[in-house]
């Protein structure tokens, strides 16, 4: 990969890696919620689960897309179904007193896994393979993986960091319930543009 091209990668990687989403809205909830250390392996999920998912995307999976379009737009209907649960599941977290024997933030295999139904990280992936791997090859793909492990590291962190420092104006249980009514809202928003 050229030093141009892996620039304009690097670019794309950032812009959709920063900007709100259904990964990025979790982990500042989680963040909120349950603090920096207990959303780390949520936070490590989401940084490399989706750099995961870039590989076999990139050397065959986007291929079912093109022989079988019918595929994606079922993937996208299950997606929606389970990132509104999501939000209901966000919207009516208790707080934490309330919560603090059963509730917990994702996983790091849980966060990994929903990359495979999170519409934005389809989108990304797609986007990605499809403008710096057009040759689907191995190469490109794991530097596609390896830019979006990076960037993708530092987004999360800056998104938890985020919630973590809200978490200090939610002191007020009050003020938290509507943060997690906000934060579930602008989960279902993030969907929009993928889905039009």
């Amino acid at each position: 990969m050229t030093p141009d091209i892996l620039l304009a990668l690097a670019l794309f990687a950032g812009a959709t890696l920063f900007t709100p989403g259904p990964n990025n809205l979790m982990l500042m909830a989680s963040g909120a919620n349950f603090g920096l250390r207990r959303t780390l392996p949520h936070l490590a999920g989401v940084a490399f689960g989706f750099p995961l998912m870039i590989v076999p995307v990139g050397l065959g999976v986007m291929q079912l897309f093109d022989l079988w379009p019918t595929a994606y737009t079922l993937l996208t209907v299950f997606s929606v179904a389970y990132i509104l649960w999501l939000a209901w599941k966000i919207a009516h977290a208790a707080p934490p007193p309330e919560a603090q024997t059963d509730a917990r933030p994702l996983g790091f295999f849980q966060a990994a896994g929903f990359q495979w139904v999170n519409p934005k990280a389809w989108s990304m992936a797609l986007g990605a393979i499809t403008l710096y791997a057009a040759e689907r090859d191995l190469s490109s793909t794991l530097w596609i993986a390896g830019v979006f492990a990076a960037l993708g590291t530092l987004s999360a962190l800056a998104w938890v960091t985020l919630g973590t420092a809200a978490r200090r104006l939610m002191a007020d249980l009050r003020r938290l319930r509507v943060f997690n009514r906000v934060m579930a809202v602008l989960l279902i928003a993030s969907m929009l543009p993928v889905l039009l």
